[in-house]
């Protein structure tokens, strides 16, 4: 049963409250990985991106094109850290591209 509280808290607030309760985090990683990619890929990849997919801490990334596979191959850590900064946290140790 939830609790009922006397005192005012903040939106925000109650949300994490609800989100940590609830144990929500991973989901909700899972989303925020995804807008991650997205903002910061850009269209060029988003076009010839299929799915993006976090499982435990690793990101799986199916792509419709070798060549931009390759390329992306090249610069793992870099999208690796770029992601996890934009998130906040280091949700990411891993990226598999496909």
């Amino acid at each position: 049963m939830a609790k009922r509280r006397n005192e005012y808290i903040s939106l925000n607030d109650a949300l994490k409250e609800f989100v940590t309760e609830n144990k929500l985090e991973k989901g909700m990683d899972k989303v925020d990985v995804r807008n991650a990619w997205q903002n910061l890929m850009g269209n060029g990849v988003n076009n010839y991106t299929t799915q993006v997919q976090l499982k435990d801490d690793t990101l799986y990334v199916s792509l419709s094109s070798a060549v931009l596979r390759q390329e992306l191959s090249y610069g793992k850590q870099k999208i690796v850290n770029m992601l996890n900064e934009e998130l906040g946290k280091e949700i990411i140790k891993k990226i598999v591209l496909r």
